[in-house]
């Protein structure tokens, strides 16, 4: 998953709605696709050493966590996993 620097996937944001949310660092409302100019990385599973795509299934992946797989998508937020691991 290539990292794209905008709000969705940013610490810096609060979501209002699927569209739009608060940058949090000025308070203002922005949209959702826009670039983060205070971009901090949001955890997601497509971040972590424990998730992997799966071929078989278009849009899922799993994770690995203690000898257990669970099917999650890439853009699931993982901030309060016990398990993520940020991949390098």
């Amino acid at each position: 998953m290539t990292e794209l620097k905008i709000y969705k996937n940013s610490r810096n944001y609060i979501p209002i709605d699927v569209a739009k949310g608060i940058d949090m660092t000025t308070g203002e409302r922005v949209s959702a696709d826009t670039e983060d100019p205070n971009y901090e990385r949001l955890p997601k599973c497509a971040y972590c050493k424990n998730f992997s795509i799966r071929e078989d299934k278009i849009g899922l992946g799993t994770c690995k966590i203690n000898d257990k797989q669970f099917l999650c998508y890439p853009d699931l937020v993982a901030v309060t996993c016990n398990g993520y691991e940020e991949a390098r």
